[in-house]
């Protein structure tokens, strides 16, 4: 019975996904979850208790957004032994190849940037939380270094974002090839390179 419930739950969630990527936020709704993942809406209240809830469950589920052990790398007291140079480096390519690996979660992010609700809020409080949690972790070696950590890597981060979205349509841009694994292995090393410069004692 307990594997049924959650194989459901998990139907559920997958449908969220599917549903955001083909229509955004607008189409989103209880009769719709359950109509994609052809189940009875009691469901997604019995186990969710409503959208916002199963928006964060899709949110944390490690299919939308890249999980602590991704970024880190699975070795966090390894990430804090590095310079904190090389620490952010690191997080920064993990993030970027997580991103890239998400197909679904592009076409999601780049519906966010045409609409906003209480629902993106949910999705946003999802990757606002795993952003501070990394920053927590990484604070001792981030207050020695003098530098404001979280400003370098919110530009770096967000421009991870933008050209994982643009590289669904567009493969070439400012001449180098985001469709491609060279290019973004180039911006890797422009990331290290950036803190390196930006942190760097």
């Amino acid at each position: 019975m307990k594997r049924n419930k959650e194989e459901t739950k998990d139907k559920i969630i997958d449908a969220v996904g599917r549903l955001l990527a083909e229509g955004g936020f607008r189409k989103l709704g209880v009769n719709a979850v359950a109509r994609e993942a052809d189940v009875d809406k009691v469901l997604i209240y019995r186990y969710f208790g409503g959208m916002p809830e199963l928006l964060r469950a899709f949110g944390v589920s490690g299919d939308f957004w890249p999980t602590f052990e991704e970024l880190t790398g699975g070795d966090l007291e390894g990430l804090r032994r590095k310079p904190l140079p090389q620490a952010a480096s690191t997080v920064l390519h993990n993030f970027a190849r997580a991103l890239r690996s998400r197909p679904l979660t592009s076409e999601i992010l780049a519906w966010e940037t045409v609409e906003r609700n209480e629902l993106t809020e949910v999705l946003e409080k999802v990757r606002e939380d795993s952003a501070v949690r990394l920053l927590e972790e990484l604070s001792p070696v981030a207050e020695e270094s003098g530098v404001d950590i979280a400003a370098i890597t919110a530009l770096l981060g967000a421009a991870i974002m933008y050209l994982v979205v643009r590289s669904r349509h567009v493969k070439v841009f400012n001449a180098v090839d985001i469709g491609s694994e060279d290019g973004w292995l180039r911006l890797e090393a422009a990331m290290t390179a950036i803190c390196e410069a930006c942190i760097g004692e």
